[in-house]
């Protein structure tokens, strides 16, 4: 499939609002549902009907460079796009799944602009009055959810290079907190810090070191 009919079939669900009245579509998806450290992030973001993102894609299928250029393009072409986060603390409060949508649901509540109609990635409706539908693989289905795995994706990537600079011991500006062997090995000789989910384990039967 050439790029130009890829791009046209992440459209088929946005045509299809489009035509039945639809004007302002937001996509919404998360990075971070799965790592053993660091919030959950979400974005929400409405493209216009017509845009220029050539590459756009389901984030984990693109490289960071690929990202980071993406992330940029998005910015300046989206109608409206804004993050949400859920912090380490209410992960192990609510649950993952809780927080996450917690996370969703506060991107979607700073959105500029109200949208007429909400695409979210997954399989689960959110605790809002807004009209939306999950969408299971909306990331490789949905230009919008396409869109806002990008900007989640690389806003929660700063976030965990910011936390390498406070808790050097582990390499979380490489792994970004998810369960590798390079981490698994940092967490065994120095112990959990306190941006690791205490929910998650083999963390939660550990000490955590301040």
């Amino acid at each position: 499939m050439d790029e130009s009919k890829r791009i046209e079939s992440l459209l088929k669900i946005e045509k299809e609002l489009y035509e039945a009245g639809y004007r302002l579509v937001a996509g919404v998806d998360e990075a971070g549902r799965g790592p053993l450290a660091g919030p959950v992030v979400a974005a929400a973001c409405i493209l216009p009907p017509s845009f220029d993102l050539p590459g756009l894609n389901d984030s984990k299928k693109l490289t960071d460079k690929k990202r980071e250029f993406l992330n940029q393009m998005i910015q300046q072409q989206a109608l409206a796009y804004s993050l949400g986060s859920a912090s380490v603390t209410e992960i192990d409060t609510l649950n993952i799944l809780q927080a996450t949508k917690l996370a969703m649901q506060r991107a979607i509540e700073k959105l500029a602009l109200t949208p007429d109609y909400i695409l979210v990635d997954g399989r689960d409706k959110l605790d809002i009055t807004l009209r939306h539908e999950p969408v299971i693989g909306g990331d490789r289905l949905s230009a919008n959810i396409a869109a806002a795995s990008i900007l989640a994706k690389v806003a929660r990537d700063k976030i965990m290079c910011d936390l390498q600079q406070l808790y050097p011991n582990y390499s979380f500006d490489l792994h970004k907190g998810y369960c590798t062997k390079l981490h698994l090995a940092e967490i065994d000789k120095f112990g959990p810090c306190p941006v690791h989910r205490r929910s998650f384990a083999p963390i939660k039967d550990m000490k955590i070191v301040k």
